[in-house]
């Protein structure tokens, strides 16, 4: 085994073995030294694959139909995917926009370009032409993979880049046929390619962020920084070797690799995914008691569905319950608990790094806390002085840059002022502020750009929102501060309703009532607007835009608008 797979499987089981025993593997674990030229696809997934009949990545399809993989399959496809764009001139340090959905030929492509040593673009197919021109330019990409269906969008996209088309389906002229590749004999596409010498250091993914308040960054990871780094997420996601995972999350984001990629197949357990074009509750989990999922990951948008449909037939062999993307509220929290006797434990990371804050197995967990710093990542609370805040307190999420964290990003790619921002003073900046209390939990309040003063307290967002979305008639919120001539500014509600209900003042009247029954005085929402709430292509809530408008339309009233001195009761 070479030293590199040892030391990683050394760290990995250090972690397994120590999986509920917090406090111990947070001051016991050390992340692996895998040498100057670690490759995950040589170094990692080929010692765990070659021979092995287990599955390793799980298709379920709306129309019954399946198809499974095992770890074997994945290595000898991945095989002949690479020998095939190394045929056609894909190298190592070639850029590759990767734009496919939940399909083997994601993950396949994923384990060849790794093999390669060349660079992963993952890119969600909601992108459209404008989008790519951009992304192409940026990313300097060699190549492009992507469905039949979406080879239109390239047709404006300028650049001399080698085009992948995969399936069966007709081509445009121009494109090559990935399906090729499989036509190569196994033996023959092993020995078509080898380890690519890759240092450890190079780029690995170019992943560009989904811009809720500017243009999308660049970020760029090595090959440690995600596929060593995410042993941090898989600890978080309580694996272990033989699990079947299910994670909601879309190919083309940093969740999607995060759980549906690394972590798994770090643990060496089968990724699952159901495909559904609408969602569905209830077929979700008959998919997760038939496919015997032990471990499911989802938004709390998907978790907040799941316990409006009959859970009273169990989890099935679910043993982890895990939420990302936002802060999860208390009742969904109960409910599954009461239900299924199953606590969901959230977490927070960003694409910049792996999973960075979490509850994790076995510990217990705090109301609204996200939980505690991973082992091996070096958190700390930054205040507006750029100090670091020591026990409780309030600051921003940061990463303390001298004790270089492995799992953090290289920088983002030909943007020194962001890089330069984003790193000033010793740490990496998240841009998101918490609380920590004394027993080191850490509970999110929100971004700096979001977080607003009214009447001189500080307003958090999430605070608010959270408590609005557990009022039947929202479907999502979003708080932003509305100026105002006497407490400066208000907080105010920006609504999309759930299906069933309807716009009006009883509706807006009976929301704004249970969010000044459930939040402090001085906390009141205020104001309130049914609207469709902007988004960014990969479903973030752009608050950005919602506070330019306040600002636009201050002294003025919008027509839907609905405030608490409209209705005689809430004046007081």
């Amino acid at each position: 085994m070479p030293n590199a797979t040892a030391a990683l499987r050394e760290a990995r089981d250090h972690l397994l073995r120590l999986r509920t025993s917090y406090d111990e593997v947070a001051t016991s674990f050390h992340w692996p030294d895998v040498g100057a030229a670690f490759n995950f696809a040589f170094d990692w997934f080929d010692t765990i694959a070659r021979g092995n009949q287990r599955p390793a990545l799980v298709l379920a399809e709306e129309d019954g139909s399946r198809a499974s993989y095992t770890f074997h399959d994945m290595a000898h496809r991945s095989d002949k995917v690479a020998a095939h764009l190394a045929a056609q001139g894909v190298r190592r340090g070639d850029s590759v926009v990767v734009m496919l959905g939940n399909q083997v030929e994601l993950w396949e492509s994923m384990l060849a370009l790794i093999r390669l040593g060349a660079v992963i673009m993952p890119t969600t197919t909601a992108v459209g032409t404008a989008d790519l021109v951009d992304r192409l330019e940026r990313g300097s990409a060699r190549a492009v993979i992507c469905n039949p269906a979406d080879a239109h969008k390239f047709e404006a996209v300028p650049g001399d880049h080698l085009r992948f088309a995969v399936g069966d389906e007709a081509r445009p002229d121009g494109w090559l046929r990935y399906a090729d590749a499989y036509d190569l004999a196994d033996d023959a596409a092993r020995a078509a390619t080898a380890h690519p010498g890759n240092a450890s250091t190079d780029q690995l993914l170019l992943y560009f962020t989904s811009g809720t308040t500017t243009r999308p960054k660049l970020v760029e990871h090595t090959h440690i920084s995600y596929p060593i780094g995410h042993l941090s997420t898989m600890y978080w996601l309580g694996l272990q070797p033989g699990d079947v995972h299910l994670n909601i999350s879309s190919p083309g984001w940093a969740k999607h690799a995060w759980s549906n990629f690394f972590a798994p197949w770090l643990a060496e357990a089968t990724v699952f995914v159901y495909n559904y074009s609408r969602f569905d509750a209830g077929a979700l989990l008959k998919q997760i008691r038939s496919e015997g999922v032990t471990t499911f990951c989802a938004p709390p948008t998907v978790w907040r569905m799941l316990i409006s449909t009959d859970l009273s037939g169990g989890p099935g062999n679910l043993r982890e319950a895990i939420a990302a993307g936002e802060p999860l509220n208390p009742e969904v929290i109960s409910q599954v608990e009461r239900h299924w006797g199953l606590t969901i434990r959230d977490g927070f990371g960003q694409t910049e790094m792996t999973a960075t804050i979490a509850n994790t197995p076995g510990q217990q967990l705090k109301a609204g806390s996200m939980g505690r710093p991973l082992p091996g990542v070096p958190v700390v609370l930054v205040d507006t002085d750029g100090a670091v805040v020591h026990g409780p307190g309030e600051g921003e999420i940061g990463l303390d840059l001298s004790q270089t964290p492995l799992s953090l990003m290289t920088g983002y790619q030909g943007d020194p002022e962001r890089n330069a921002a984003a790193m000033e003073g010793g740490f990496y900046h998240t841009g998101d502020v918490a609380h920590r209390d004394a027993d080191g939990y850490i509970t999110y309040i929100g971004r700096t750009d979001d977080v607003f003063k009214a009447s001189d307290y500080k307003v958090s967002p999430f605070e608010l929102e959270s408590v609005l979305i557990e009022h039947p008639a929202v479907a999502e919120a979003a708080v932003v501060p509305a100026p105002d001539p006497v407490r400066l500014a208000v907080p105010k509600a920006y609504v999309a309703l759930a299906p069933g209900h309807a716009p009006g003042a009883e509706v807006a009247e009976s929301i704004l009532r249970y969010a000044r029954a459930h939040l402090a005085p001085y906390l009141r929402v205020r104001r309130l607007e049914f609207f469709e709430l902007p988004k960014t292509i990969s479903g973030k809530i752009r608050r950005v835009e919602l506070r330019q408008r306040e600002n636009e339309i201050e002294g003025t009233r919008p027509s839907g608008e609905y405030r608490d001195d409209d209705f005689p009761d809430l004046r007081r």
